[in-house]
């Protein structure tokens, strides 16, 4: 007898004996566990806590469908061609020369066909819809929007509140069912500003600023997170968006109000410095203007308002003061005093130091 004939059914046979049963039992039942860890999960983009995300969620599962009308179809085609055309079965139509059905060729083209213009039409309309630079009608005439300039450091979030004069790094806090505008930009590495049970994804880049519109219909505490890789700190760029009764947001905002710490130009300059693992932290009497100088300082000052941006003379010549101080070594901790004596010179005209901060 040939070892041809010996070893497919020697294989057989050592696939029945009770070692690879139980190596099979074993295998389901650790993959049944798996699957029972896995139920407690839940999915942030589909348990959204706004109208953003409630909308974006609907467009994910009418897609999802829509695809599995011919995901389902196919597989369940494909198992019952395998059984009905199997070898043993000779009673199926055997056709070994069968080249072209035109039935066939009109199900293959016309639903992918019919499949990519409802999702075209419906894609279409939710971009518009869902635009970020779109605003969002406040759910209650008297609550207007609460605007926040975000900043993405390395590696941490810096947020300021421009009509209250705070600022916060690594803490969101938002009311609720009120719309909140945000501007985004970075102070070098290209991040993405994620808070995936509120909604959009947008960018934020250097020398740029972009913009998102949200609205948080739900208190809570939700995650937030930078979704593009931004160098070795990247896993670190997360924060917790809090979302508060009315209330308990003005009282925030008159407790932030009250902390001794300011963010002003060499503070700035200081929290703009790599690192990760960030604390929270909270700063009151934020410099005017700084969000526009950390977008033009790397364009040089910029007045007029054809991009919607108006950028501080004052806060640029600031900032790039306090930073000169920290290279050149004039101060040991950044503090006032050579920013303060600097300035009388900015006021008569004469050029600031080379800004080496932002070009070393």
């Amino acid at each position: 007898m040939s070892m041809h004939n010996v070893l497919p059914t020697e294989r057989g046979r050592a696939d029945t004996t009770p070692v690879a049963r139980w190596r099979m039992w074993c295998a389901r039942v650790a993959a049944a566990m798996a699957v029972v860890s896995m139920s407690g999960c839940t999915l942030e983009l589909l348990d959204p806590k706004g109208s953003v995300g409630e909308q974006e969620k609907h467009l994910i599962l009418i897609a999802m469908g829509v695809m599995l009308l011919v995901v389902i179809p196919v597989i369940v085609l494909t198992l019952v061609f395998f059984w009905r055309y199997r070898e043993t079965n000779t009673a199926a139509t055997y056709s070994p020369k069968w080249a072209h059905s035109t039935k066939i060729e009109v199900v293959v083209w016309s639903i992918p066909v019919v499949i990519v213009v409802a999702l075209a039409v419906m894609i279409w309309e939710t971009t518009h819809k869902l635009d970020p630079y779109r605003a969002i009608e406040p759910v209650v005439s008297d609550k207007p929007p609460v605007r926040v300039e975000v900043v993405a450091l390395n590696w941490k979030w810096l947020f300021i509140y421009p009509d209250y004069h705070v600022a916060t790094v690594n803490k969101l806090v938002l009311p609720v069912d009120t719309p909140v505008e945000f501007k985004l930009t970075a102070e070098s590495l290209m991040n993405a500003f994620f808070i995936p049970q509120l909604g959009s994804m947008v960018y934020a880049m250097s020398g740029m600023q972009t913009k998102l519109h949200l609205i948080a219909n739900q208190t809570g505490t939700y995650a937030g997170m930078s979704s593009a890789y931004s160098g070795a700190g990247f896993s670190d760029m997360h924060f917790k968006a809090h979302v508060t009764s009315r209330g308990d947001f003005d009282k925030w905002v008159r407790e932030a109000q009250a902390v001794p710490d300011a963010l002003d130009a060499p503070t700035y300059v200081k929290l703009e410095q790599p690192g990760t693992g960030a604390p929270v932290a909270i700063y009151a009497n934020v410099m005017p203007g700084l969000f526009d100088a950390i977008v033009g300082k790397y364009m040089g000052p910029m007045d007029g308002t054809s991009q919607g941006m108006r950028v501080a003379g004052s806060a640029l010549d600031d900032i790039i003061a306090a930073a000169n101080c920290r290279v050149d070594g004039q101060l040991g901790p950044l503090d006032r005093r050579a920013l303060l004596a600097q300035r009388p010179e900015r006021e008569a005209g004469v050029p600031p130091a080379a800004p080496r901060a932002f070009t070393e």
